[in-house]
């Protein structure tokens, strides 16, 4: 694995990124990406071409497979078997319990009590241990007690090498099925997504914009840049707990800082929105952070792009029918026309 000064990291090359993307290889899906063109997407975004990058249909309903079977290949055997430990909502542990069981080792997961109930049922049926706790501040001290108490080796959610260099796949993936792209929306929780995506875009087509989307109630990015550095947020505050870091970390911020165009920031109800446009339009049901990229696209993008051809990364799908069905009827814009069609899920 590449030695990384994080607080001064040298990207991850393109050559390490396929290198990657070689390494997975037959371990995860390749995913689509999907033009979404309807009379309602068109007049709703103003885009000249929309594409999804389907990574909810991905190993575990969500792109952080790539990162946690790539970090999990490259630790040494011997770490490997004293187990995994990883701090998530829900995806990176749905990852990281399924990586465990890939490489026949054990994983214990700490994740917040307000994580999505589906989630801590799917990483218990994966065979993960699943500690609760009070927040995503309590979890990652949970986290170094674990590793000190037990060896394991922590998979970190959205920082360092193995995370750029598995989501830079997706930027790869995106490039080779759209060509002629002109921009790419990518949500930011700690940032490692977009980060990774935008080191292997930037690097590989530059002319490409790269924008990163937060949450209102968790812009710990927005903040990290505003300041110079990384920054932390007092607490989360979004339906979109996907996004809920509550940290910006020094290789992913570094990363974001030195490739991403520019970040935006979206509300609940712009997520609601998002999600039942999603539905109604793509038929997909996805979580809210899987709905962020495509917010921004129909809020504080929506005048920016026009006639743009324009990829949205769907970064996952792992949701609770009754949590989904609640947010698709809250929907400020769009509750008239999903809600009937939701009406039997709640």
């Amino acid at each position: 694995m590449p030695v990384v000064d994080a607080a001064n990291p040298d990207p991850p090359s393109l050559d390490q990124i396929t290198a990657a993307r070689d390494r997975l290889a037959g371990a995860i899906v390749r995913t689509p990406t999907w033009r979404l063109d309807t009379p309602w997407v068109r007049a709703q975004t103003g885009v000249g071409e929309l594409h999804l990058k389907l990574e909810c249909f991905q190993v575990t309903g969500s792109f952080k497979a790539r990162a946690a079977l790539l970090a999990a290949a490259e630790l040494p055997a011997a770490a490997r078997a004293r187990g995994l430990v990883a701090v998530s909502a829900g995806n990176h542990a749905l990852a990281v319990a399924h990586a465990a069981a890939q490489f026949d080792t054990t994983a214990k997961l700490v994740m917040p009590r307000t994580a999505d109930p589906s989630r801590i049922r799917r990483c218990s049926e994966l065979g993960g241990e699943v500690v609760l706790v009070d927040d995503v501040h309590a979890a990652f001290a949970e986290v170094e007690r674990i590793v000190t108490r037990e060896g394991r080796s922590f998979l970190h959610p959205f920082e360092g090498d193995a995370v750029a260099r598995g989501a830079g796949t997706i930027g790869l993936e995106i490039l080779d099925d759209v060509p002629q792209l002109d921009a790419v929306i990518v949500p930011i929780g700690g940032g490692g997504l977009c980060g990774g995506i935008a080191a292997a875009v930037k690097q590989r087509q530059p002319s490409v914009r790269v924008f990163g989307v937060e949450p209102d109630g968790a812009d710990s990015m927005h903040r990290s840049c505003a300041a110079g550095r990384p920054m932390a947020i007092e607490r989360v505050n979004t339906i979109a707990d996907s996004l809920g870091a509550p940290h910006a970390a020094p290789y992913s911020f570094a990363l974001c800082r030195r490739f991403v165009d520019e970040l935006v920031r979206i509300d609940d109800d712009g997520l609601r929105d998002a999600m039942a446009l999603l539905f109604a339009e793509a038929k997909l049901a996805v979580e809210p952070a899987g709905a962020a990229a495509t917010a921004a696209l129909l809020g504080p993008l929506r005048t920016r792009l026009a006639g743009a051809t324009v990829a949205v990364v769907v970064c996952g799908g792992n949701v609770d029918i009754s949590v989904f069905a609640r947010a698709i009827s809250e929907a400020p814009s769009r509750a008239t026309v999903a809600a009937a069609d939701v009406r039997e899920l709640a």
